[in-house]
């Protein structure tokens, strides 16, 4: 297993004391469609972490694979303008959440931030997250994620 992979796993197991059952693809989960072709799930099963700038603080967003994400939405969540909501840089996810972009799991971050999840998500029995590497995803009760990350559930789609 890749280290990103295992210390996901391992820190999931220490923080919650759940069992993670990560599945690696060697030609790669990076993107929604990547993981959904590799998993053989519905796209919309697919539970992408997309961290967010909003006026300077992180923010994950869990959205499903066949939405993206209203910049608009999230601001008026926050009660702060459009203008301040954005994808944010590569080096502060990595420093600020401990994962790089394409395997960020929605919940075991280095930082508390706040994390929003995708109501879409709701309607499936299982969704598949990035398990610390974009080369692994794990399945995962909706419930189990909003849980673990303490996630407020809102319509994030555009």
């Amino acid at each position: 297993m890749h280290p990103s992979a295992e210390r996901f796993v391992d820190r999931a197991r220490e923080q919650y004391g759940i069992e993670i059952d990560a599945h690696e693809f060697p030609e790669g989960t990076k993107t929604a469609a990547d993981a959904a072709d590799a998993v053989g799930c519905e796209l919309a099963q697919i539970a992408s972490s997309i961290v967010l700038s909003v006026d300077d603080d992180l923010v994950v967003v869990v959205t499903s694979g066949a939405n993206r994400v209203s910049e608009s939405k999230v601001a008026a969540h926050f009660g702060v303008p459009e203008g301040p909501v954005s994808m944010a840089d590569a080096g502060r996810v990595k420093n600020r959440i401990g994962w790089s972009i394409g395997g960020v799991p929605p919940f075991c971050h280095d930082t508390a931030v706040p994390v929003l999840f995708d109501e879409t998500l709701t309607e499936f029995d299982t969704v598949w997250a990035a398990a610390g590497t974009p080369k692994a995803v794990f399945p995962i009760a909706p419930s189990r994620v909003r849980e673990l990350s303490e996630a407020a559930v809102l319509d994030v789609a555009e």
